[in-house]
């Protein structure tokens, strides 16, 4: 299988666990890639087995395509741990070289490299390694799914290195509670505070690439109903 081919499979991987439906248009974002090019690389997935897209847009993996998905997340990740860990590599960099290490790595190779490491389990960027731990990502929500006067756990974010870029100069943390003091209007950014109440305005593209758990839900007709979970 081609190297672009697998990318669609993990981006997809990633994407399925945010309880949203999954868009082209979500794919072409984090792939930087256009439209029509997504609907092309989706239609040969799905004549492989490995993706079921409906002409609605329903897009997720087929049982096979979760399988190779998970392979190739664990390997991913894995490298990400080692080349941040051990190699210092910035948050921003560890997703380009962990995608060349990974299409060049064997099962034999991954499970030396994650036993040399402990098991980790979490990547860099806050997802879990497959098999590394009892839990998957899939109680996480996003940030733009949030409200004013919503607070939730940064958990982790999406690997695409504009957006990591971008992430860096907020000076956020993974594991920093964040409460939702405002939505501006018209695709604004969302204004948020941390714990130490410094304010930080995050933009909506933004806040789609950043998963959060440990929701506390501020709603009037909710009022201190408390959602999510570990993620």
């Amino acid at each position: 299988m081609s190297p672009n081919k697998e990318n669609y499979l993990k981006t997809i991987f990633e994407l399925q666990h945010d309880h949203q439906k999954i868009s082209n248009k979500n794919i072409a974002d984090i792939l930087n890639v256009s439209a029509p090019s997504v609907t092309e690389m989706l239609t040969a997935l799905t004549k492989e087995g490995l993706v079921f897209h409906t002409p609605y847009n329903e897009i997720s993996l087929t049982d096979a395509g979760l399988v190779r998905a998970r392979e190739l997340v664990r390997k991913h990740r894995i490298w990400e741990v080692f080349l941040a860990d051990r190699l210092h590599y910035a948050m921003a960099d560890v997703h380009q070289a962990a995608d060349i290490l990974e299409h060049a790595t064997d099962d034999k190779l991954a499970d030396r490299l994650n036993e040399f490491l402990g098991r980790p389990k979490r990547c860099p960027h806050g997802g879990i390694i497959p098999g590394n731990s009892d839990i998957e990502d899939d109680s996480d929500i996003t940030l733009a799914t949030l409200v004013p006067d919503d607070s939730a756990t940064l958990q982790r974010v999406i690997d695409n290195h504009e957006f990591l870029t971008y992430f860096e100069d907020l000076q956020l943390r993974l594991g920093d509670r964040l409460t939702v003091m405002k939505k501006e209007p018209f695709g604004g950014p969302f204004i948020v505070q941390t714990g130490d109440r410094v304010t930080v305005s995050i933009s909506e593209a933004a806040a789609g690439f950043m998963f959060m758990t440990d929701v506390h839900y501020h709603h009037p007709e909710t009022d201190g109903a408390e959602k999510g979970a570990n993620g």
